[in-house]
């Protein structure tokens, strides 16, 4: 009996330990989300005025650019997938990689070849793990990205996409992350930037309206050649972004979830102890009366 007060008491201790710890990452969670909200509609607007710079120079001017041209000369594809650096989020970076994987079966069966590439140290384990190559990888700051980094990741996404068929030259790119709706709810997605498909900031006409007329200087093209770089590291600082704030949203969630567990855990605990305690007193006063009647006899 005494053993198993001690075996409930070092249950109880660590319990309490891991309690602390949680409850930490919550609230160190629950700090940083604030910023990270903040940081994405802070560049909302940036990404929206882009999203309409080059949705006037694609829609009113009759150029042909290689960002916003099919190519026909390869069948690569490349998919960015956007995970955490750390666990103890939940189902937020399993979430994000079982769309990757369900995107890449989907190219596989239109006969693409995908070309993966990870941000976070989840999906580098991940494919590293199963033995699958990575054309690129970047981790560290997960939650907390910055214009660098996704400067870094544009730039080698765009070097892929201009480069010649016979040196891994790639048709598409895709990008995998997890996009923040709110506190509760953060959902995996799935979007194209390349070829170019403008389907935001594109407002609706009355039939009878005359549309504006567009003059670029110093060409449509050295427009767009300016624009697209722009907007594809716009685009995936912004995904970086959404993807950080859903990681912190669901750290927060499953810290105070596990916080909850662990007191469960605790009170679970110390009632056991208590009913093993209360075991080895009775015991104690059955065999102290046992004696004594034999001491009587």
């Amino acid at each position: 009996m005494a053993g198993q007060q001690r075996v409930y008491r070092q249950r109880i201790r660590s319990t309490e330990s891991l309690k602390k710890i949680f409850r930490a990452m919550e609230l160190i969670a629950a700090s940083r989300i604030g910023k990270a909200r903040d940081r994405v509609t802070a560049a909302t607007p940036y990404s929206r005025a882009l999203t309409r710079a080059v949705s006037a120079v694609a829609t009113h001017s009759n150029v042909t650019h290689p960002l916003v041209t099919e190519r026909s000369d390869t069948d690569r594809v490349a998919v960015l997938v956007v995970t955490s650096d750390r666990g103890m989020a939940g189902a937020y970076s399993a979430s994000a990689i079982r769309e990757a994987e369900r995107l890449i079966g989907r190219l596989t069966d239109a006969g693409k070849t995908p070309v993966v590439y990870a941000t976070g140290r989840r999906a580098v384990s991940y494919y590293s793990f199963r033995g699958r190559e990575l054309a690129g990888q970047w981790t560290g700051n997960s939650d907390a990205p910055s214009v660098e980094v996704a400067a870094e990741i544009a730039d080698t996404l765009l070097a892929a996409f201009e480069a010649p068929a016979d040196q891994g030259g790639v048709a598409e790119l895709h990008v995998v992350f997890t996009h923040f709706r709110n506190m509760v709810s953060q959902t995996p997605r799935v979007i194209r930037l390349l070829p170019l498909e403008i389907v935001e900031g594109v407002e609706a006409r009355d039939e009878n309206e005359i549309p504006p007329l567009y003059e670029f200087e110093p060409s449509p093209e050295a427009v767009l050649d300016a624009l697209l770089p722009m907007y594809v590291r716009s685009r995936i600082y912004t995904c970086l972004l959404q993807a950080a704030a859903s990681e912190l949203a669901a750290r927060q969630r499953a810290m105070h979830t596990a916080t909850e567990n662990a007191e469960d855990l605790v009170r679970m605990y110390t009632r056991l102890a208590n009913q093993a305690r209360q075991a080895e007193i009775t015991q104690e006063i059955s065999e102290i009366v046992s004696g004594a009647d034999a001491l009587a006899s």
